[in-house]
């Protein structure tokens, strides 16, 4: 039996999809830098930080932001199943974001301390993750699930529902994702161009992530 009901879920994960208009989707992989690239986006307005899993030291990188950067709201995405979910949750994630959603992930979420905010791409996984308690999702791959029409055409039938879009969205498309009733933010890594981020460029990076901020203005 899980401890969560939809409205104390759908609170937890409001507080944190509505605290930026944008989630950097980061990969870190030099640990020296995600306490500085924290500072960076956080100072730059973009408060919400998704660490993915997609690289050996995400764990520590999040452990480090968790106890360096308190404005952080620092979550893992990239959570695959039950070992993830609890593996962000002991690194302080305060958030876990899914690629996906298996009925094994949604029962070890009713479990967790933390709000997952699954993924769907489909009306019918989305009306499976309705039935399970959830009405906050993250769309993913967004561009490649059929974007903003996808999103329209959702929004009559599962008029409770609010998403975060990501994927193939950068700084020209996410204001029309924003301008949705049904969109909360979205997420991306545009503000983090490979380069600046080799090269620990934060002031390249805080530019963009500024520009990403006033987005939801």
């Amino acid at each position: 039996m899980s401890h969560w009901t939809i409205e104390s879920r759908t609170r937890a994960a409001d507080a944190v999809l509505t605290a930026a208009p944008v989630v950097p989707v980061i990969q870190i992989e030099r640990p020296e830098q995600a306490v500085p690239l924290a500072r960076c986006l956080v100072d730059a307005g973009l408060c919400v930080l998704e660490i993915t899993l997609r690289s050996d030291v995400a764990l520590e990188a999040m452990q480090a932001i968790a106890g360096s950067v308190p404005d952080a709201i620092v979550g893992a995405g990239t959570v695959l199943g039950a070992e993830d979910l609890a593996a962000v949750e002991r690194a302080g994630a305060k958030f876990a974001i899914s690629p996906g959603v298996t009925e094994a992930l949604y029962d070890a979420a009713d479990e967790a301390r933390i709000p997952l905010i699954p993924a769907v791409a489909t009306g019918g996984e989305l009306m499976r993750g309705r039935e399970r308690g959830y009405r906050r999702f993250k769309f993913f791959p967004a561009e490649a699930a059929g974007g903003i029409a996808m999103l329209k055409s959702w929004s009559g039938p599962f008029r409770d529902v609010r998403f975060c879009p990501t994927g193939g969205i950068d700084a020209d498309k996410a204001p029309g994702y924003l301008a949705l009733p049904n969109v909360v933010t979205v997420g991306g890594s545009w503000m983090l161009p490979a380069a600046a981020l080799a090269a620990g460029d934060w002031d390249s990076i805080a530019r963009l992530a500024s520009a990403a901020a006033r987005l939801g203005r």
